[in-house]
């Protein structure tokens, strides 16, 4: 197949590495040179354009089989999310979907791609009741870039019902890996606060699970379905703290009162999100089951490259 992967940077460099490895011919889409000699050292083929300028598009090699959109907002707020989200999406589809279009086509629109996976989030789910979340639950973030990404999943789902469009939308969970995982970075720099007893839970998957989960759904995934990926076991924030406490020999965080308000604006969520349909449907087994797995890991090759430095924090 030859696959493009929008966006190939944290998440879209391994997957690029494990399709090249399956005999894939990978092309990298970025929007500047920067990591391009990270993907020619994986077998991936750079490429530069901007999604958000459609005009960018016309000059990708394609056609291609297979598309992968993993691209980041860089932690914008609305209009970035608006602009690289939703217009780019939507230039994506269009551009795909013009490559099917021409003389014998009838003017019927006949995508020659063969697959679409689009990586979204389970930030749109506003569940805060610490209910489990299927993929039919409901998606009303309060949130204005999680709404945002509910937009582009209903401009996706169209595309795949109206135009024959091979849209598979993933709502991904918080990722962490090398180097990532805000929660466990604000643990080790003494930055954690829990909020009132600890009882959200957090929802997680591993970088190179996302990779293993994006790769099932391009060979399995359904056109116009969507699968949560995230790990077996929600965790709650209390559990996870003090999971980490005893496995490096730290302080717990202190506690603090929660803020209702607070939690209200920041879109705070609590939920427990399923990943059922991707263990059924997809077969998936996750290399990293539970967020144990994952930070034992980390924190392994953190010790082994000399990087786990920190002094617990002194008690009152």
């Amino acid at each position: 197949m030859r696959v493009l992967i929008v966006g190939c940077g944290y998440v879209g460099l391994p997957l690029g590495r494990l399709l090249v490895q399956d005999g894939h011919e990978v092309f990298g889409l970025r929007r500047s040179t920067a990591g391009h000699d990270e993907m020619r050292a994986a077998g991936v083929q750079p490429l530069t354009a901007d999604i958000a300028r459609p005009g960018d598009l016309q000059a990708l090699p394609g056609p291609f089989d297979w598309v992968v959109n993993t691209v980041a907002s860089g932690r914008g707020g609305e209009d970035d999310y608006r602009q690289v989200y939703l217009e780019g999406t939507r230039h994506l589809i269009q551009w795909l979907l013009d490559q099917g279009t021409g003389p014998g086509s009838g003017g019927r629109t006949s995508s020659p791609l063969r697959k679409y996976i689009y990586t979204s989030s389970t930030s749109v789910y506003a569940q805060n009741d610490g209910s489990v979340v299927k993929e039919t639950g409901p998606t009303e973030p309060e949130s204005p870039t999680s709404k945002v990404l509910v937009e582009t999943e209903k401009l996706l789902l169209e595309a795949a019902r109206g135009r024959n469009f091979p849209a598979v939308i993933l709502r991904v969970a918080g990722i962490y890996g090398p180097g990532r995982g805000h929660s466990f970075q604000q643990f080790l720099r003494d930055e954690v606060k829990i909020p009132g007893k600890g009882e959200r839970f957090l929802n997680m998957i591993h970088r190179d699970d996302v990779a293993l989960v994006i790769r099932a759904a391009l060979k399995d995934g359904r056109p116009g379905e969507i699968y949560n990926a995230v790990d077996d076991e929600p965790v709650a924030q209390v559990h996870f703290f003090r999971w980490l406490s005893e496995t490096l020999g730290k302080w717990m965080p202190p506690f603090v009162p929660e803020e209702p308000e607070a939690v209200r604006k920041r879109g705070v969520t609590n939920k427990k999100v399923s990943n059922r349909r991707l263990r059924m449907e997809l077969g998936v087994r996750l290399q990293y089951p539970t967020f144990r797995q994952g930070y034992t890991a980390e924190i392994t090759r953190l010790e082994r490259a000399g990087e786990l430095n920190f002094k617990p924090a002194p008690r009152d």
